[in-house]
C-alpha cells in the first residue's frame, strides 16, 4: 500500500460539516493563512453555500485563500479532510442511540472518500471522537495513521490554561498533556506535565501558590473534564476551542511540523494496548500520525490508560465495532 505524503501538494482542506464547528474551524483557518483553498461540505447543501459566501465576503481581512461549497468530488485532491458532521442529541434520545446514527453518517461520508480515491489525510471531530475515528480507519481500510481524531487536543490546551492561570504563568510556558478517552474517562497526565522546563513536584514548593496541591490537581482535572459541560449548559454548544485546536492539528499536517499532539490514533501494542483509538502523544506530519511516542507513565497512569480503553472498547462493541 502507498504510504501518503502531503508535502509539495496544494495546501485543500475540505470539511465536512457545515454547522457550528465546521463553520468556527474554517473561520479560524481562513485566519491562519495555513490553506490556499478550503471547501465546504454539507448534507444542507444551502448551509454550506451559505457559510462559504459569508466567510469569502471576509477575504479583504485575511490572507488570500479560496473558500467555496463543493461535492464529494473535492476529497479526490485534498490534503486534508475534516469531518465535523454528527447529529445532535434530541430530549429523549440515549447516549447509544446517538453514537449508532453518527457512527452511519460517518461510515458513509468515509465511503464517499474511498470511491473518490482521496490521497489525504482524514481527520475526526465528530462526537464520540475516538469511537467515531476507529469507524472511520476501519471502514476506510486504510493506514492507521491517515485517519486520526481530534482527541484530547483540546482538553490539553484547556489543561494548560488552567494550570497556567492557577500558577500565574505564561500557558505558552506549560506544558501538559490529557490522555485517554475524549470524555468522562481521560486523565491527567502529571508525570508528564512541567512548568518552566520543572516537573510539578518541583514547581509546586517554589510556586506556593495553593495551601493543598492535591486538593487542587483533583480540582483542575475536573475543570477540564466539565469544561465542554458548562459551554454548552451556558451558549448550547462549544465551537471555538474546537475550531482552534482543529487549526492547529491541520497545521502539522500541511507544513509537516513532526509536532507532538494528543490526538486520537488506533493503538497497536503500544503503552499495551491493541485496537482501539485513543489519545496518546503522537507525532503528527504530512501523513498524519508518523508513530506513537510511547512516554514514561507513571503506574496508576497506565491503568488509568487501560480503563479508558476499556470504555472504548465497551462502546464500540454496542456499536458493533466498525460496521
Amino acid at each position: 500500500m502507498k504510504t501518503f505524503d502531503a508535502s509539495g501538494k496544494r495546501r485543500k482542506v475540505v470539511v465536512v460539516g457545515a454547522g457550528n464547528v465546521g463553520s468556527a474551524f474554517c473561520f479560524a483557518l481562513a485566519q491562519s493563512g495555513l490553506a490556499e483553498e478550503i471547501v465546504l461540505l454539507d448534507a444542507n447543501a444551502d448551509l454550506a453555500k451559505g457559510q462559504a459566501l459569508d466567510l469569502a465576503h471576509g477575504q479583504p481581512y485575511f490572507p488570500a485563500v479560496a473558500i467555496r461549497d463543493g461535492s464529494p468530488a473535492d476529497y479526490a485532491d485534498a490534503s486534508v479532510i475534516v469531518i465535523t458532521a454528527g447529529a445532535a442529541q434530541k430530549p429523549g434520545e440515549t447516549r447509544l442511540q446517538l453514537l449508532q446514527k453518527n457512527a452511519a453518517i460517518v461510515s458513509s461520508i468515509i465511503g464517499e472518500i474511498v470511491a473518490a480515491h482521496a490521497c489525504g489525510v482524514v481527520l475526526v471531530a465528530s462526537n464520540p471522537v475516538d469511537v467515531l475515528t476507529y469507524v472511520a480507519l476501519k471502514r476506510s481500510g486504510w493506514e492507521r495513521g491517515r485517519v486520526i481524531g481530534s482527541g484530547t487536543v483540546l482538553d490539553s490546551a484547556r489543561f494548560r490554561y488552567l494550570l497556567g492561570r492557577h500558577c500565574g504563568v505564561d500557558v505558552h510556558n506549560v506544558h501538559a498533556y490529557i490522555l485517554g478517552e475524549h470524555g468522562d474517562s481521560e486523565f491527567a497526565a502529571w508525570s508528564m506535565t512541567h512548568v518552566a522546563g520543572m516537573s510539578m513536584e518541583d514547581y509546586c514548593p517554589v510556586c506556593r501558590a495553593c495551601a493543598d496541591w492535591m486538593a487542587e490537581r483533583h480540582a483542575i482535572v475536573q475543570a477540564v473534564r466539565n469544561s465542554a459541560y458548562h459551554i454548552i449548559e451556558y451558549k448550547g454548544t462549544t465551537c471555538f476551542g474546537v475550531g482552534m485546536a482543529l487549526v492547529r492539528i491541520v497545521g502539522a499536517v500541511l507544513r509537516g511540523e513532526n509536532s507532538v499532539l494528543t490526538v486520537s490514533t488506533l493503538l497497536d501494542g503500544e503503552f499495551g494496548l491493541r485496537d482501539v483509538c485513543l489519545s496518546v502523544p503522537s507525532i503528527v506530519c504530512h501523513r498524519g500520525v508518523d508513530r506513537v511516542v510511547e512516554s514514561r507513565l507513571s503506574d496508576p497512569e497506565r491503568e488509568q490508560l487501560a480503563a479508558s480503553a476499556d470504555v472504548l472498547k465497551s462502546a464500540l462493541s454496542q456499536v458493533g465495532g466498525a460496521s
